[in-house]
């Protein structure tokens, strides 16, 4: 039986979440029980892809407040070559990870994201006990990608470097209003073995992808962005940790490991 969270009303008349949140928290732990059995039998790892993710109302803000200025410092460049190669891995990326210079419902929905409430969700939902969030939002925050961008296939970082945690679960959630097929930046999910095909999901506004953090769990969009100037492949990202985790899932280590697509 799933345990209940504070309760407020599910949604207000004006059709918001209640008591001016961003999240719909009964909504959510009402939706877990039919998502989770789908969140560990979906391959090529335990993932889910979640439309209509955060209420309408929370959209309209999210998309009324986007930092849409380019020249705004807040802005961090995150283009990446290989150290070793000097190829790019990550490139034409650019993010904002710190809470405090973020719009003010951007700084609301990732506090509530970090909250006991979400957490519990997101337990409930991959079988996960004890998630611990990241406040220092080390990689996440808000990210875009322009045209010709692209991220090369990985697996992702497994200990925290701050903290020395274990990292168990990625969430991403979509920011596209018009996000046709041919622009591209699907998210690509391969098999241990890379021996594809991948399952592929286009990145549309609303959607959310929760999916566990291992050493096999390759992801990445790694064809370069085909959208107009000026369009980008806007994205939120969150990571979450465990104190420990199954022996055998994944060795401690801070790296990103990187992969080429198979010929």
């Amino acid at each position: 039986m799933l345990k209940k969270l504070f309760t407020p009303k599910s949604t207000s008349d004006a059709g918001a979440p209640a008591n001016g949140l961003l999240l719909d928290y009964p909504a959510l732990m009402a939706r877990v029980v039919e998502q989770s059995p789908q969140y560990a039998s979906n391959t090529p790892f335990p993932h889910i892809v979640i439309d209509d993710f955060l209420p309408a109302s929370t959209i309209g803000r999210l998309l009324e407040e986007y930092p849409r200025d380019q020249a705004d410092p807040m802005w961090n460049d995150a283009t990446h070559a290989d150290k070793t190669s000097g190829e790019y891995v990550q490139k034409d990326k650019r993010n904002i990870r710190d809470p405090l210079r973020m719009p003010p419902a951007y700084r609301q929905l990732f506090w509530e994201l970090n909250s006991h409430g979400f957490l519990e969700y997101l337990s409930h939902l991959s079988g996960i006990a004890n998630l611990i969030p990241d406040p220092n939002l080390r990689g996440a925050g808000i990210h875009q990608i322009a045209r010709g961008g692209f991220l090369k296939v990985h697996t992702d970082f497994t200990t925290h470097r701050d903290f020395g945690l274990d990292r168990r679960l990625n969430v991403l959630i979509y920011l596209n209003e018009e996000w046709p097929d041919s622009y591209g930046g699907h998210l690509e999910l391969w098999d241990p073995a890379m021996s594809g095909p991948p399952k592929r999901v286009l990145p549309i506004l609303n959607r959310c992808v929760v999916f566990s953090t291992t050493s096999t769990s390759f992801h990445g969009h790694p064809l370069p962005l085909t959208c107009p100037d000026g369009v980008y492949r806007r994205s939120l990202a969150l990571y979450y940790y465990t104190n420990g985790r199954p022996a055998g899932e994944a060795e401690p280590g801070f790296a990103t490991h990187w992969r080429d697509l198979p010929a």
